[in-house]
């Protein structure tokens, strides 16, 4: 990703109703920057492992490294299985209440290596936060890892122990976990690895269990993200948690997935800039988003990009201080996966020729993460005209970085202006530009 011109800027001219402006304002400020990433699932490490050396160094470089890749800071993975696991799996032997068996034997054949390199290649700037889809079956009243069900109330301290077994037994093997969401998806009944929250049972889970627990056993510099599901139901969730002083305490912040446009609706950015208004102490991230189901034919399909841009630009507008990508690599048939829930990745290996497939979604994704720094800060970005979208930050070395995206068909000229002055660029159709000064 290279600079591809070089423009500048110049005193500008009177503001005129033909002329199209994205106006930027380094005196408004918002939220800070940090990070931007993708999710090292188990689908992930094992389709990683499967690929040559050299391929598997280039993806390194691609994500993780800030001059020659595009500068990844975030990083996800789940506790016990999920959908993007080659198998349903938990850390300690059914029935085992008291925990005696707890072990992450398995994490250490793929993902914990995977998870290793990555934070090698990020420079250890690499932020990790991790999400359970399921407690193990034993634990919950449907006596099934899949298919929804909630938490037996006489489990309920034996889970929340389980989150920090997990987050010990990881720094025991060199890898510091920054956060934990309660719960991957809480309103969601799926065909794979899923537990149902309602609000009120993950506020009283967090305050009555997760959070003391988590303080009891030292852990309470470790973030704790509630909800962790689509914008549709964030409010109230936020609501529910954060307006009770009990629970809020624990809570670093909330997490949001793209998912609630399923109906062919809009996806509602309005929910989260209101949660940012409604609680401007409590921090917004983007937590999982991916854009289609997995189609070998659409590799090369632009709006796959286009959704993460739309999306990235929307939420940082809204208050969002980090977005996380969910798998950070799939295989040639989306996964691997066992429940046949396959999806597109920002790169893809073809496993039978070690190729490595990059979609434009990458390219997207780093139109932001490559410039933006961890520790920016939002500043005020308005374009005049709604063909043109536009987020801008200010790194801490003082740069400015302004993201335009043009998601029309149409092409034209827009002028960048900051106070009194002004450049000119020409806006392509259905494109993205980050213009840095």
């Amino acid at each position: 990703m290279m600079p591809t011109d070089t423009l500048v800027f110049t005193e500008s001219e009177p503001t005129s109703e033909g002329r199209i402006y994205v106006f930027v304002d380094p005196r408004k400020t918002f939220q800070t920057f940090l990070g931007i990433g993708g999710s090292l699932t188990d689908a992930s490490a094992e389709t990683f492992v499967k690929l040559p050396e050299a391929q598997q160094q280039e993806l390194l470089e691609a994500y993780y490294d800030i001059e020659d890749g595009i500068g990844y800071t975030l990083a996800r993975t789940n506790i016990n299985s999920c959908d993007f696991s080659s198998g349903s799996y938990t850390y300690v032997d059914e029935g085992d209440g008291e925990l005696s068996s707890f072990s992450i034997a398995h994490d250490l054949e793929f993902k914990i290596p995977l998870i290793r390199q990555a934070m090698a290649a990020s420079g250890n700037a690499l932020k990790l936060f991790a999400s359970p889809w399921s407690p193990p079956a034993f634990m919950k009243d449907n006596n099934d890892m899949l298919h929804g069900g909630k938490l037996l109330p006489e489990y309920a301290h034996s889970w929340a122990l389980y989150y920090t077994k997990f987050i010990k037994s990881y720094r025991e093997e060199g890898v510091p976990v920054w956060g934990i969401t309660i719960q991957n998806e809480p309103m969601a009944t799926q065909i794979w690895e899923s537990c149902i929250y309602q609000a009120e049972d993950e506020r009283d889970f967090l305050k009555d269990h997760l959070g003391p627990v988590m303080v009891e056993e030292g852990l309470g510099d470790v973030n704790i993200i509630v909800w962790d599901h689509n914008r549709d139901l964030i409010v109230q969730r936020a609501q529910a948690i954060f307006d009770d002083p009990d629970a809020a305490q624990y809570a670093w912040g909330i997490g949001f997935h793209w998912y609630e446009d399923w109906s062919g609706g809009a996806q509602m950015y309005d929910n989260v800039a209101l949660v940012n208004r409604l609680y401007p102490d409590k921090h917004i991230l983007f937590t999982e988003g991916t854009p289609a189901s997995f189609d070998s034919t659409g590799y090369d399909r632009w709006d796959l990009g286009e959704e993460y841009g739309r999306s990235m630009i929307h939420d940082f507008n809204s208050g969002a201080e980090g977005w996380t990508d969910w798998n950070i690599l799939l295989d040639e048939q989306g996964g691997p996966n066992h429940v046949g829930n396959f999806c597109m990745a920002p790169i893809h290996a073809d496993t039978r020729t070690g190729e490595l497939i990059y979609t434009n979604s990458y390219y997207y994704i780093g139109h932001f993460s490559k410039f933006i720094r961890p520790g920016a800060t939002r500043i005020l970005a308005s374009p005049s005209r709604s063909m043109l979208l536009s987020t801008a930050f200010m790194n801490e070395d003082g740069k400015v970085v302004v993201v335009v995206m043009n998601p029309t068909p149409n092409s034209g000229q827009y002028y960048l202006t900051v106070g009194s002055s002004a450049v000119e660029v020409n806006s392509l159709p259905h494109s993205i530009q980050t213009v840095v000064f």
